[in-house]
């Protein structure tokens, strides 16, 4: 069985998944101007802008910041994703934090991940108000420092790249476990569909893949997880780290040339 293909049909039906409410989805999904983005970074952080743009994202709203040097900003990073979460993720700001904290966390422990950009008020995020009338409360916004890179998914797989992110993964998860926080059974959503035990959950995105022989293959792997896996979950111990940050979008590869 091709790994790689396998790899692909599951990141499409994991796609599909997301898609599962489409309109709650587009209601709950921030939709800033890149002039009232870097408005919030220059109110918020206290940042000058001098470019900004889009960033890909599924349900909250992501943008590249550069920012102008000036005295304050001389020692800090230059580059910046703004990142404003969804309706939903915006009321369990606990669980922004322990994300935040995890960032720093693992950052200290020498893991090349981004650092969060505090708010003029001392903060790691804000709640930021929107027009009244919307019937949203207000957004939680946050600034981390841009990381350049190729997501793994725009590059060929081979068995030393999938060894490195297995041992990535590994390395992970002996890390985090070191890592307490008061609010971090918040990251633990039983009914998160990115939550690895719940693969289960993909068999009513199947039709997405068609009748062709890739639907039969994901039919295999799934039925394979719950015979082989979901029968000894108990066995297991569960990692800190929401499953989905180990994924093919979120690794980003340096390619020296």
């Amino acid at each position: 069985m091709n790994l790689n293909f396998v790899r692909d049909c599951l990141f499409s039906l994991d796609i599909m998944s997301r898609g599962d409410d489409q309109q709650s989805q587009a209601l709950a999904k921030p939709t800033f101007s890149d002039v009232q983005a870097s408005a919030l970074v220059e109110s918020v952080f206290g940042l000058k802008v001098s470019k900004i743009q889009p960033l890909p994202s599924y349900d909250d709203q992501n943008f590249h910041v550069c920012i102008s040097s000036t005295k304050d900003t001389t020692d800090g990073p230059t580059e910046y994703v703004l990142k404003i979460s969804n309706t939903e993720s915006s009321k369990t700001p606990e669980l922004i934090e322990v994300q935040n904290h995890v960032t720093m966390f693992l950052r200290a422990a020498g893991f090349p991940t981004a650092s969060v950009r505090h708010t003029t008020g001392g903060n790691l995020t804000c709640l930021v108000s929107v027009d009244g009338g919307s019937g949203v409360p207000g957004y939680l916004v946050r600034l981390l420092s841009y990381l350049p890179g190729r997501p793994v998914a725009e590059i060929p797989s081979s068995p030393q790249l999938l060894y490195e992110i297995g041992r990535l993964a590994g390395k992970l998860d002996e890390t985090l476990q070191k890592f307490h926080h008061p609010q971090l059974s918040s990251l633990h959503r039983e009914n998160f569909i990115w939550n690895l035990k719940n693969v289960p959950l993909l068999e009513k995105y199947l039709d997405a893949l068609g009748q062709n022989r890739n639907r039969e293959i994901v039919v295999q792997v799934i039925q394979l997880f719950k015979d082989e896996i979901l029968t000894k979950l108990s066995h297991f111990r569960e990692c800190e780290y929401p499953p989905d940050q180990v994924s093919i979008m979120e690794i980003l590869m340096t390619i020296i040339f």
